[in-house]
């Protein structure tokens, strides 16, 4: 299987691997980490950037913060020229995957994988995390009715996010290595987003 050219699933398409470019400095310089940013289309285009502290909490003032900062820095660099939609949003429970170490964050939890290209035969695959060794992902998956923990490169995937299991839809366990005590985040808390419309700046 060929890897892919990306380092992460942050980003896929260029347009927004030049948005990374562009507002992960502005988002890691507020102290959040930055955790997927997608470019959508439709009737008008959105711009979803997904972002959380590092203890993974988020709330409405937070994206708002980031809402305003982001958008200072997209109209210095200007660059989607149409009128589009910003959201910026928490992961939510069934967090994207999109970082090798969140391989590592999220041992013991329930994923779905999704790979570029079929890697024996298969390019769908579900079950526990087990971490990662390497450049690979580690997932413990059913074969023949057994428990098999298979390796999977990092850049051969093309989707990964955590399965919403009954523990998470009562709110969900702090991810391995956050600050603060162990417990749990509450969804109210995780699944929170602020929509702005963005309107193209006039021609001079």
């Amino acid at each position: 299987v060929p890897a892919n050219t990306m380092t992460d699933l942050v980003a896929k398409s260029s347009i927004e691997r030049r948005l990374v470019e562009i507002v992960r400095p502005v988002i890691e310089g507020m102290g959040f980490d930055l955790v997927r940013v997608r470019l959508m289309g439709g009737g008008r285009r959105v711009l979803q950037i997904m972002a959380q502290r590092p203890d993974g909490s988020m709330g409405v003032d937070d994206c708002a913060s980031i809402s305003i900062e982001v958008s200072a820095a997209l109209d210095v660099e200007d660059p989607i020229k149409e009128g589009y939609s910003l959201e910026v949003s928490s992961p939510g429970l069934d967090r994207p995957l999109t970082r090798l170490r969140d391989f590592d964050d999220w041992v013991g939890h329930q994923a779905k994988v999704e790979t570029s290209e079929a890697v024996d035969g298969r390019r769908r695959f579900r079950g526990e995390i087990r971490g990662a060794e390497g450049d690979e992902v580690l997932i413990e998956v059913q074969e023949g009715g057994r428990d098999v923990v298979i390796g999977l490169k990092f850049d051969w995937l093309s989707d990964a996010k955590l399965v919403i299991t009954d523990g998470t839809a009562r709110g969900r366990p702090l991810p391995r290595g956050a600050a603060g005590e162990p417990g749990e985040i509450q969804s109210e808390t995780i699944e929170t987003a602020l929509l702005t419309e963005r309107t193209p700046p006039e021609e001079t």
